[in-house]
């Protein structure tokens, strides 16, 4: 046997082995038990790329002091991230510049937001369409994810994901949910001053 076919068998079972670690590893991540997509639409075609909204975003205009508490849960901590794949697991978040993160905590509910700034509006729907399917964002903030809910919205270049759980109520972990969205209006701002 040739010197060249040994290592190129080795090669092989060496990628084996990673790509058989990897699916092994990636079973553990943990996935929302209910989650729902939406797409970008026409009502954010004026922050479509990111040419027309070019500055980054910042902690301060995301988490402001009306957002140190949304219902019962109160902001453990933020992070900007200038690797948006950090915050993924199982897919990718190409062109994209930027990830802000966010944790929630309660005594029976606890959260987090994440915002990733995409270069325009297809390249946030693909992101948004892996999350359902491929990977999703790495929990960070404690609770069992075999009763958290998520939503992950396409809005021109952005993409904003909330996922929410604890031993809250299904009808509590709904109100978290729609209340750690709301930081998404952060959105909205961003088209009137594009407009």
């Amino acid at each position: 046997m040739s010197r060249r076919v040994v290592i190129t068998a080795v090669a092989v079972v060496v990628a084996a082995i990673a790509a058989g670690g990897w699916l092994w590893l990636r079973r553990d991540e943990p996935r929302p038990a209910s989650f729902h997509a939406e797409r970008t639409s026409a009502f954010y075609s004026a922050i479509d790329t990111r040419r027309h909204d070019a500055a980054p975003l910042t902690l301060n205009e995301i988490f402001t002091p009306a957002t140190q508490a949304l219902g019962a849960m109160r902001l453990d901590s933020t992070r900007q991230l200038a690797d948006c794949d950090e915050a993924l697991w199982g897919t990718s978040a190409t062109g994209c510049t930027q990830a802000i993160e966010a944790t929630y905590k309660g005594s029976t509910v606890s959260g987090q937001f994440v915002i990733f700034n995409m270069g325009d509006g297809r390249a946030a729907d693909a992101l948004v369409s892996a999350l359902d399917k491929d990977g999703f964002v790495r929990q960070d903030v404690v609770f069992e994810a075999a009763r958290s809910r998520a939503q992950a919205r396409a809005m021109g270049h952005y993409v904003t994901v909330s996922w929410v759980g604890g031993t809250a109520s299904d009808r509590d972990l709904i109100t978290a949910l729609v209340a750690l969205d709301g930081l998404g209006r952060v959105v909205q701002n961003r088209v009137v001053a594009a407009t």
